[in-house]
């Protein structure tokens, strides 16, 4: 085999290139159905639109984006929609991608709402909301895997390490989100700068 052959074999992680960006329709239209889609969980179906089926984003891109709109107050969710919007198409996009996720659910909800408040107390409707509710569950335990692969394919010990510690920190001592977010992210910060500094050096 020729030495020019062996860089073709290799398939890169994502696509070299991103998708051209799309319009303020097609974002309204894509988050319209991402909200309509994800029930019980929207993110799931939003990394996949944008990541997987439009490439408007790759993975890394993603997983940066939504940890600053973790770090936002308000929904994570609603925050991307805006963050993302605006990031292709400026303020219009984020208002376009905004009322593309709200819309729909929106009026669903107003409907059901009205549908559980005269059936509320029926026992088969009970059911399908517990259904519901451990569907949702799943739905996040998938989410986070998918978003933990490029993490865990750079194989950098410092991403390990914050990434263990901000887990136990949260979900097992039950500590509040902002002050570990606080105290994580000027470490992840500084570790690195200090890094890429002593790579240079």
């Amino acid at each position: 085999m020729s030495m020019d052959s062996a860089p073709a074999a290799q398939e890169p992680d994502h696509p070299a290139a991103h998708a051209p960006p799309p319009g303020l329709v097609a974002l309204f239209l894509a988050f319209a159905r991402m909200s309509l889609a994800g029930f019980g969980g929207v993110l799931v179906f939003a990394r996949h639109a944008i990541v997987d089926q439009h490439r408007w984003m790759t993975a890394d891109e993603f997983n940066e984006t939504f940890a600053l709109c973790h770090f936002l107050p308000g929904p994570n969710i609603v925050n991307l929609s805006m963050v993302f919007g605006s990031r292709l198409r400026g303020i219009a996009g984020g208002v376009a991608a905004f009322t593309g996720l709200l819309l729909p659910p929106t009026v669903i909800m107003t409907v059901l709402a009205i549908i559980y408040a005269r059936f509320g107390d029926v026992e088969v409707l009970r059911r399908i909301l517990a259904g519901i509710s451990c569907a949702a569950v799943g739905l996040l335990i998938a989410v986070v895997f998918r978003m933990m692969m490029p993490l865990l394919k750079r194989m950098d010990a410092v991403v390990l390490i914050l990434m263990l510690g901000v887990f136990v920190a949260i979900g097992v001592l039950r500590l509040p989100l902002q002050a570990v977010l606080l105290v994580a992210i000027p470490i992840s910060i500084g570790v690195t700068y200090w890094v890429r500094r002593k790579v240079a050096a």
